[in-house]
C-alpha cells in the first residue's frame, strides 16, 4: 500500500511515492532539472503558466512510477504541496484565463497598503490577522483594475494547489488554509471575508466549494488517470501550502512547535493555539493544517490552530557571502564549521546584523543592510568572524520568535531538515541554547509530508502519530543551559546594535 505526494514549487515539482506502513520513501523525482523559467514582463512582475506545472508533475510522476514498478491499484491516496500565495483563474470551461500570478510578484503591493488603511489596520488584524499585502486577494484587485477583460471571464479563481486538484479530478475546491493564505478567511466570524470581498468587490461565485485539508477532496478522473498512469478513483486526501506542509512534514500541529528552515533565507513556523496577531503586522499568520474551529459532535470544542510565518530574508546568504568574500577560498563550508568552533561564544564582542539581504518585515520593512559591529584588529581572527555570522544569523531567529512569544507562542521544540545552517554545529547549538528550546533534526521533505498527509486524509493513518511514528529522527540538540548567560550577554549586545540601527534607518 502507496501514498503519493506532490509538491508544486516555483523552481520544480517533485513527487514522492511513500510505503504507508514502513512510512519509507519508496522512489522521488523531480522536474525540469533546470529551474522553472519565470515570466517577468515589467520589473517586480513574477508569472508561470500553470500548464507548466501540469507537464513537469507528469513527468516527476512518470518517473517515480518507473522507479517503484508498482502496481497503479496500491497508490491508495495522493496529497498535494504547493507554493502560497499565487493566483489562477479559469472560466466557466476550466480553462486558465492568464498566466499564474505567483508568490514573489510584487504588483499588488499598493492594493494591499490602500486596503489596510481604508478597511482599517486593527480591523484587518484582528480578523484577517494580516495585512491584505501582496497576497492572492490584493492580485486579484490588480486583475480587476488592469485586466478588465481577463476579470469579466472569471468563474472561479485557485490556489496553485487548487489548480493541480482540478487537473486530477475536474473538479474545482480550495480549503480554509488555502483561503487564509491568500487573505480571504475572516478569523474572528470563521467565513469568507466579507471585508475583504466587499472592499474590493469580489464576486462570491469567484471563490470555489470549501473542502478539508485532511479528506476526501476528490477522486483521480478517467482523463486524468489516463495521462498519469493511474488508478482512476483514486482520492485526493490532503492539500497545503508548501510552509504548513514543511511543518507537517516535521510532524509540527501543536502549540508550541516550530518548523524552521534556514537557506538563503530562513523561516521560522510556528503553531498558535489561540487566535491573536502582532501588531505591527511583522509576521504572518495563516490556518494552520489542523486548524478546526467548530466545536466537534464528541467534544463539545474546537481546536485553534494557526501558523504562524516568520521570513527572514538574510540567513544563510550571509554565511555564503563570508565563504565567497572573506575567508580562505580553499574552505568548505565543514572547514569554516570548525573553525568557528575555536571561537568562544560570543564571538570576542563581534556582532553581524545579517539583513544584506533586502528589506525585512520582521523589522518593519526596513532595509538596514548588514553590518559588523566591534572587531579589534588585534584580537580577531577569521573564526571570530565566522561564528559571529552564524550567530548573527541565529540571533536574528531569537529576535523573530520573540515576536510569536508575545503573541502567546511557548517554543519548547524546534524541528528541521538536516540541511543548510542546521548542518553547523554551532549553529544549531546557539540556536538552542539562546532560545531555550530542544531542537529536533528529521530527513523529509515536502512531498513525502505531502504523501503522509494524504494517509491521514484518506483514514489510511488514524492521525498524524500514526502516520509519522517512523519518521526518521538524525539528531536532537538539547539547550546548553550552563552557559546560558553567555548566549544571552551575546544576544543582548547584538540586540542592542540592531535596535540603534532600526531607530536610525528609515
Amino acid at each position: 500500500m502507496y501514498l503519493l505526494g506532490y509538491d508544486i514549487g516555483s523552481s520544480s515539482v517533485k513527487a514522492c511515492l511513500v510505503e504507508a506502513v514502513s512510512g519509507k520513501i519508496i522512489a522521488s523525482d523531480f522536474f525540469p532539472k533546470e529551474e522553472m523559467p519565470i515570466i517577468a514582463q515589467q520589473a517586480g512582475w513574477a508569472e508561470q503558466e500553470p500548464e507548466s506545472w501540469w507537464a513537469n508533475l507528469k513527468l516527476a510522476n512518470e518517473s517515480v512510477l518507473r522507479q517503484a514498478k508498482v502496481a497503479k491499484e496500491d497508490i491508495k491516496a495522493i496529497g498535494i504541496s504547493w507554493q502560497m500565495h499565487g493566483l489562477v483563474l479559469t472560466d466557466k470551461h476550466q480553462n486558465v484565463l492568464r498566466p499564474a500570478i505567483i508568490w514573489c510578484d510584487s504588483r499588488a503591493v499598493a492594493y494591499g497598503e490602500k486596503a489596510f488603511e481604508n478597511i482599517g489596520r486593527e480591523r484587518c488584524l484582528s480578523h484577517l490577522l494580516n495585512s491584505p499585502g501582496n497576497f492572492t486577494a490584493s492580485k486579484l484587485a490588480w486583475i480587476k483594475d488592469n485586466e478588465p477583460h481577463i476579470y469579466e471571464k472569471i468563474d472561479k479563481l485557485m490556489l496553485p494547489g487548487d489548480y493541480i486538484a482540478m487537473r486530477l479530478t475536474d473538479e474545482i475546491s480550495t480549503t480554509v488554509e488555502g483561503l487564509s493564505e491568500g487573505i480571504f478567511w475572516d478569523f474572528k466570524e470563521n467565513r469568507l471575508s466579507d471585508d475583504v470581498m466587499n472592499y474590493f468587490g469580489f464576486e462570491r461565485s469567484f471563490i470555489p466549494e470549501i473542502r478539508p485539508t485532511f479528506g476526501i477532496q476528490g477522486k483521480v478522473s478517467a482523463r486524468a488517470a489516463t495521462e498519469l498512469g493511474l488508478q482512476a478513483g483514486t482520492p485526493i486526501g490532503y492539500r497545503a501550502g508548501d510552509q504548513p506542509n514543511n511543518a507537517l512534514s516535521l510532524n509540527v500541529f501543536h502549540p508550541g512547535e516550530i518548523a524552521a528552515t534556514a537557506g538563503t533565507s530562513g523561516v521560522v513556523y510556528g503553531v498558535l493555539g489561540q487566535v491573536n496577531y502582532d501588531p505591527l503586522s511583522r509576521v504572518n499568520t495563516f490556518a494552520h493544517i489542523n486548524h478546526n474551529p467548530t466545536p466537534s459532535i464528541s467534544t463539545g470544542e474546537g481546536e485553534t490552530r494557526l501558523g504562524v510565518l516568520l521570513c527572514i530574508n538574510g540567513t544563510g546568504i550571509l554565511n555564503s557571502w563570508i565563504k565567497k568574500n572573506i575567508v580562505d577560498k580553499s574552505l568548505s563550508y565543514n572547514d569554516m564549521n570548525n573553525l568557528a568552533a575555536q571561537s568562544p561564544i560570543g564571538s570576542k564582542g563581534i556582532s553581524i546584523l545579517p539583513f544584506g539581504n533586502g528589506a525585512e518585515r520582521m523589522l518593519g520593512n526596513r532595509e538596514i543592510g548588514c553590518s559588523i559591529h566591534g572587531v579589534n584588529f588585534n584580537i580577531h581572527r577569521q573564526q571570530d568572524m565566522i561564528r559571529a555570522a552564524q550567530e548573527g544569523i541565529v540571533f536574528s531567529f531569537r529576535y523573530g520568535m520573540e515576536i510569536m512569544h508575545n503573541m502567546g507562542m511557548n517554543i519548547r521544540v524546534i524541528r528541521a531538515g538536516n540541511a543548510n545552517m542546521f548542518l553547523s554545529p554551532i549553529f544549531r547549538q546557539t540556536l538552542a541554547s539562546v532560545s531555550g528550546a530542544s531542537i529536533e533534526l528529521y530527513n523529509t521533505d515536502g512531498a513525502a509530508g505531502a504523501a503522509k498527509g494524504a494517509g491521514i486524509g484518506a483514514g489510511i493513518y488514524a492521525d498524524h502519530q500514526e502516520a509519522f511514528a517512523n519518521l526518521e529522527k538524525i539528531a536532537v540538540i538539547q539547550p546548553e543551559f550552563e552557559y546560558a548567560a553567555q548566549y544571552q550577554e551575546a544576544y543582548e549586545r547584538w540586540k542592542t546594535h540592531l535596535e540603534y540601527q532600526i531607530n536610525n534607518t528609515f
